[in-house]
């Protein structure tokens, strides 16, 4: 099996943000922190931010998963590495759907750590949402622990 990671292609970069960013609100509404009306300009307005000249914002690593020549999916990371911490931030991991459960997310967060190795990078970090409950499982049996947990609790209307 050729596996590896690779600076993200233009073609890929728009398969990722058409994704990512509809993926992205509808997570947030689900976890009940946008609503639905509000969410995909919200989830734009959040890309549009953090990644402000797209495919080549400096400091944002945009990488392709491939698996045997074939794009798989897609991870992206953040470092800065004139901060003393030396610590990257996973923003966006995702392997596409049909090639899911085969031990390529494994795969993926195995080769991000060597890369990080590499670049002098001692800590990754990521955000997770609770109610991604196969993505939380991956990432604890990939060595990443909860560093703070925030929690919600919805009140039920009740009509007299």
């Amino acid at each position: 099996m050729t596996f590896e990671l690779i600076p993200m292609t233009a073609v890929h970069y728009e398969k990722f943000t058409s994704h990512s960013i509809n993926h992205f609100a509808n997570q947030k509404v689900k976890a009940g922190t946008w609503l639905q009306e509000d969410a995909l300009n919200k989830s734009k307005e959040t890309y549009e931010h953090l990644l402000p000249q797209g495919l080549n914002t400096n400091l944002h690593y945009l990488l392709s998963i491939v698996n045997e020549g074939q794009t798989i999916g897609w991870l992206w990371y953040f470092f800065d590495d004139s901060k003393l911490q030396k610590e990257a931030f996973i923003y966006d991991f995702y392997i596409y759907e049909e090639h899911q459960g085969r031990g390529f997310g494994k795969s993926s967060l195995s080769a991000l750590d060597m890369l990080a190795r590499d670049k002098g990078i001692k800590k990754i970090s990521l955000h997770v949402f609770a109610h991604n409950k196969r993505a939380k499982q991956l990432y604890e049996k990939m060595g990443f622990e909860a560093t703070d947990i925030s929690m919600s609790k919805v009140l039920e209307t009740t009509i007299l």
